[in-house]
């Protein structure tokens, strides 16, 4: 199994200031996939943000076994960047996009890739490791 998570689709989900700080918040969301990841029913897990990283926070994604990715296209770049993805995934009956914009949704799940809004993927986060 692999998931491919918007990672400001969920950021946006939380009215919790994330606004303020986006390199701490993303990092913050990066810990929270991780701990996700470390369940053993998870399977591998990526994110990309649209915009350009602070120094170091790939790296440090990379190190708590997250690939994490930025598109620093300008708004909504990271859907470009997922859509691609997911049309050159070679399973893509392996592949959940994480996202609530119902384009980038409608465009995955047309070549095949499994669709999981951020309000059903927070619980899955929020909820107890299994």
């Amino acid at each position: 199994m692999q998931w491919l998570v918007d990672g400001m689709n969920l950021l946006g989900s939380r009215p919790d200031g994330w606004w303020r700080d986006r390199p701490a918040a993303r990092r913050r969301l990066v810990g929270e996939l991780a701990d996700f990841a470390r369940r053993p029913e998870v399977g591998t897990v990526a994110v990309v943000f649209d915009g350009r990283p602070q120094a170091g926070e790939e790296d440090e994604g990379r190190a708590a076994g997250i690939d994490v990715a930025f598109a620093p296209g300008g708004p909504n770049a990271a859907d470009q960047v997922i859509a691609a993805r997911a049309r050159g995934c070679a399973r893509p009956g392996d592949l959940t996009v994480v996202t609530s914009d119902g384009a980038l949704a409608g465009e995955v799940a047309g070549v095949g890739v499994a669709v999981m809004g951020v309000a059903a993927f927070r619980r899955l986060l929020d909820a107890a490791p299994t």
